[in-house]
């Protein structure tokens, strides 16, 4: 009895040495699994820094934007997108992103948890306030007072909650096109004549040596001539420009998650230099994180109902009929916002735009 005692206490001796030793390798296999995580999290951040130093940054904290006074209801339907402003700058100079007329602007709104993108322009000749009771073309906010009084103006006018922006020029879309290789557009003989006569000038500004396209379905394009197609404004005018923006971009998109981990890196390398924003390298980490998932929802133009006149000194202008419809409508677009209601801001802007023109 007493060996077999021995021998039961001996086996449980040896049981818990084992249990032991596979619960210190289980904690060290896990240790491990840490510290790599952490070395790639650690790696990935110091690949986006040395990019994001390539970049031209101008410093944009959210409590220095102003916003309107939203409702719970609006504020709540905001909460599952990231919103950023695109202005593409029609400065004849490259690289100076801080002044120039943003004649294309476009906010983007990413759905956080579908990864639905989706776009809507405001047409660059919109009256609205661009800043202390100015009322212009909304393309004059980011020439009077650079990235963050345009932010502001769309803030202010649309009630969103946009803090961060990113700006770029003829340059950075050409050279950005043709790294992917060029895109396919569809081209009509009259979008064709324009074009063509758009590329003299955007060779001349982007120090490239395009020639011609023809009208056609799925013209292969290299980057001055998709920038130039861009530009393009007599036909349809800027309604029909920005729709062909939002087409140039959307085909970038869709050929750029077909590329590969190299020539997206050239695509970076190349490409950065020339953009400006306020996204800081954690904010674009997270986007770049979850890039698998994103894909292309519907775009539009904005204001949807719209009048061409001219408004006394200031000349032609796109006139939003009723603004605070055309706000409502704009939420239930980009965030299926059926609960939205416009603030006192929209209101009164609404108000003053229809005093000041008629509609």
């Amino acid at each position: 009895m007493a060996r077999d005692r021995r021998d039961y206490e001996a086996n449980t001796r040896n049981k818990k040495r084992k249990t032991t030793r596979r619960k210190r390798q289980k904690r060290k296999v896990i240790l491990v699994i840490l510290v790599v995580l952490l070395a790639l999290v650690a790696l990935a951040f110091a690949f986006v820094w040395n990019k994001y130093g390539k970049m031209g940054i101008i410093n944009i904290r959210d409590k220095d934007v102003k916003m309107n006074d939203l409702s719970a209801d609006t504020m709540k339907g905001l909460e599952g997108y990231e919103n950023i402003a695109l202005f593409g700058l029609d400065n004849r100079s490259t690289g100076n992103f801080e002044s120039g007329n943003s004649d294309t602007i476009i906010v983007v709104s990413i759905n956080k948890k579908s990864g639905e993108i989706k776009m809507a322009s405001v047409y660059r000749d919109t009256y609205l306030d661009i800043g202390e009771n100015k009322f212009r073309k909304a393309n004059a906010a980011y020439a009077n007072g650079g990235p963050k009084q345009a932010i502001e103006m769309l803030n202010k006018n649309l009630d969103l909650n946009i803090t961060d922006y990113v700006s770029v020029d003829f340059s950075a879309l050409v050279d950005a096109i043709d790294l992917l290789g060029g895109i396919e557009l569809d081209i009509t003989p009259e979008e064709a004549k324009w074009l063509n006569g758009y590329v003299i000038e955007t060779n001349e500004v982007t120090g490239h040596n395009s020639g011609s396209v023809s009208a056609g379905e799925n013209v292969h394009v290299d980057g001055v001539q998709a920038t130039s197609y861009a530009r393009i404004r007599y036909v349809g005018l800027d309604y029909q420009r920005t729709e062909r923006q939002r087409i140039v971009i959307t085909k970038m998109f869709e050929k750029a998650k077909g590329c590969d981990l190299l020539t997206l890196n050239s695509l970076m390398d190349e490409l950065l230099p020339q953009i400006s924003t306020s996204l800081s390298p954690t904010e674009m980490l997270g986007l770049a994180a979850n890039v698998a998932k994103y894909h292309m929802g519907e775009n539009t133009g904005f204001p949807f109902e719209k009048e061409s006149h001219d408004v006394g000194s200031l000349g032609d202008m796109v006139i939003p009929i009723n603004l605070e419809q055309n706000v409502i409508q704009l939420h239930q677009f980009l965030y299926t916002n059926e609960s939205y209601t416009p603030s006192e801001t929209v209101k009164n802007l609404s108000a003053t735009i229809r005093s000041n023109t008629g509609y």
